[in-house]
């Protein structure tokens, strides 16, 4: 089922929910690429009004079996059942870690990659994305402390992530996220996936129509291979999490309302 939210519509998501199960699920919260975890101030604050446990956990940005293990590691220290929530990469960082917690009841994913088994994120970014111009032109490079070989870490140019990064987003908000941004490293990109969580755990997809750098075509095409329940945010941007927070809490309600408690 494809859902469409306008814009300026105002968010009604099913919080808090109307038959709660007996055990409210906690909710971890995993940035992507060139963000940190307070991408999720607003969706965490929404969550938290709302009578739940949110926790958002910093993702290394290092590769995606490490990055994976980590979170798949908190999970552990998770009593309950989980709705688990991945933006960006932080969407094939979801996908893997799943795999192996199995209180992980609920997959949600924004604007996020979706790989299949042996797919990179690298591969999902989809015809037209601003990434697939000349590397020069989009990061700048800089080693960092016990690399693999080859590997470096990437930070957005400024114009690219005021450009196409953050494009809904006031200018002032930014340029204040791209001199914060967190570096990623380029085997983060570059590892293929292990596991596909979404094969066996339901999952939502928020997909913002005007992101610039995960395709809204390429975002539909991941929805329906994982046979998620889909909802289409007319405009936004890659970080639409952060400029319409209602708008994504609203999707992760319907996971939440989803998950009856043990």
């Amino acid at each position: 089922m494809v859902t469409t939210q306008p814009a300026d519509a105002e968010a009604s998501g099913p919080l808090p929910c109307p038959s709660p199960g007996s055990v409210k699920p906690t909710i971890v919260l995993v940035h992507g690429a060139w963000a940190d975890t307070s991408s999720w101030n607003g969706e965490m604050e929404a969550l938290r009004r709302a009578g739940y446990t949110a926790r958002a956990i910093a993702n290394p940005l290092r590769d995606l079996d490490g990055d994976a293990a980590t979170v798949a590691d908190f999970l552990k220290t998770v009593s309950g059942p989980v709705v688990l929530v991945g933006h960006s990469y932080g969407g094939s960082v979801i996908t893997n870690a799943a795999a192996t917690a199995p209180n992980v009841k609920a997959l949600v994913y924004v604007d996020a990659a979706v790989p299949d088994i042996g797919e990179t994120t690298a591969q999902l970014s989809g015809s037209g994305s601003a990434l697939n111009g000349d590397p020069d032109s989009l990061y700048d490079k800089a080693s960092y402390a016990n690399a693999p070989r080859g590997a470096s870490d990437l930070y957005l140019k400024k114009d690219v992530f005021v450009g196409s990064f953050a494009s809904d987003l006031p200018r002032d908000t930014a340029v204040r996220l791209w001199a914060s941004q967190r570096a990623a490293s380029t085997s983060a990109f570059q590892t293929p996936s292990r596991a596909a969580a979404w094969k066996k755990i339901p999952s939502w997809y928020f997909v913002s129509t005007g992101d610039r750098i995960i395709t809204p075509a390429s975002q539909l095409s991941m929805a329906q291979r994982a046979h998620s329940e889909v909802t289409k945010f007319a405009g936004g941007s890659h970080l639409t999490l952060v400029s319409h927070p209602d708008a994504v809490t609203s999707v992760i309600g319907s996971a939440i309302c989803s998950v009856k408690g043990e």
